[in-house]
């Protein structure tokens, strides 16, 4: 019996090209931002630079600047580049850690939820269809827990923003309990790094002494280096990394009562 296949302008492909459009969209997006160099603009000796010139903005136009930099943050964690950190201290500096913080954490959910949404459509569903019994059994698993796994997974901050993204996509997480988990999951974060950020000054002031020295003995390369991640001391991320493993602690409960109700 020959096969059937789909009549090209068929309402089954032309659903298929929806659901594709958004990742493709995206990923050329991405293309564009590292063949550009837009991402290399991403960089603390850049906003060295232009500080004096964004704070006077701020001033001047303070709710349009917050607009525009979450439209930034947003786009950024939607492309998943690796700035959230970055963005986030750089909030902290120029609206205050208070507004810079909840601004940040809005943001990154937004972009979390934009690029989980269109990871979900385009290939999570299809790939999980198409996946062995096992992948689907742990894809089960995850969605009986995926609150709570999740909301450790943010708390911890060891695991990519993007990879996790991805893997709630893959695993059929809903989007409710994605978006609760990232937002309550991400305001620890959030403003610890809007915090750090708020205390830049001094940190600028001593890169541009270290800079002008370093110009003034007639040494070339003399960019500025500097993580934002420094700014977070070991006590902080062992706190970050303690709410994680607390998270969990209602799903080893879980798995442990299971476990006894099974062998009695």
């Amino acid at each position: 019996m020959a096969q059937i296949h789909p009549k090209p302008g068929s309402p089954k492909q032309a659903g298929r090209f929806w659901r594709m459009l958004p990742l493709v969209l995206v990923l050329m997006a991405i293309g564009a931002v590292f063949a550009t160099g837009v991402h290399r603009s991403l960089t603390f000796e850049t906003f060295v630079h232009y500080q004096a010139w964004l704070q006077g903005l701020v001033a001047a136009h303070g709710p349009a600047m917050l607009g525009l930099y979450t439209l930034i943050y947003v786009a950024a964690v939607t492309l998943s580049l690796p700035a959230s950190a970055f963005l986030t201290a750089i909030g902290g500096y120029l609206f205050g850690w208070p507004l810079g913080g909840i601004t940040a954490n809005l943001a990154a959910t937004l972009g979390a939820a934009n690029i989980f949404l269109i990871a979900r459509s385009s290939l999570g569903r299809p790939l999980l269809e198409r996946a062995g019994s096992r992948i689907q059994g742990l894809a089960a698993g995850f969605r009986k827990q995926s609150f709570l796994y999740l909301l450790s997974l943010r708390l911890i901050p060891v695991v990519p923003f993007w990879l996790t993204n991805l893997a709630a996509a893959f695993f059929g997480m809903r989007l409710k309990p994605f978006v609760l988990a990232t937002q309550l999951g991400m305001l620890p974060a959030s403003f610890a790094f809007a915090l750090a950020g708020s205390g830049l000054d001094g940190v600028i002031a001593k890169h541009e002494r270290q800079r002008a020295e370093c110009l003034a003995s007639g040494q070339g390369d003399c960019a500025i280096d500097f993580n934002v991640k420094s700014l977070l001391t070991p006590e902080l991320m062992a706190a970050l990394a303690l709410l994680g493993i607390l998270a969990l602690i209602p799903i080893a409960l879980k798995q442990w009562r299971r476990r006894e109700a099974g062998e009695s």
